[in-house]
């Protein structure tokens, strides 16, 4: 039987909705609306939408859950490090300085965490 589906959405757990709220609208600038107890983020582009809910025992995933393109790699880490974001550095990991890794073979890229530890990412697509 084959399932027909009117539509898919992603989502994922934050600890408090209100921190989750004030970061992803007022430091990343997205869309934000409430719904359903938890939230919609309207992500850039044609990429729909994320529902965000909150989970008291929240964990946060070791994977990155988000990822954001963006036209200039060391603008979106300038504009985020201005708005208090702190970008993360792995050991072992080929990073500069101030983060970012910039492998030949594929995207650069830097990740950071939202107030519930939950990684994202900004990346230019090469």
């Amino acid at each position: 039987m084959a399932m027909k589906s009117l539509g898919a959405f992603s989502g994922f757990a934050v600890r408090d909705v209100a921190a989750a709220r004030s970061f992803y609208a007022d430091t990343l600038g997205l869309p934000v609306a409430d719904d359903r107890g938890g939230l919609r983020l309207d992500l850039p582009g044609d990429s729909g939408s994320v529902f965000v809910y909150e989970k008291a025992d929240h964990e946060p995933a070791v994977f990155t859950i988000l990822n954001f393109a963006v036209g200039d790699i060391d603008t979106a880490v300038d504009d985020l490090e201005a708005s208090g974001v702190s970008m993360l550095h792995y050991d072992g990991f080929q990073q500069d300085e101030r983060g970012v890794a910039r492998d030949p073979q594929g995207p650069a890229i830097a990740w950071f965490t939202d107030p519930s530890g939950n990684i994202l990412a900004v990346l230019q697509p090469d």
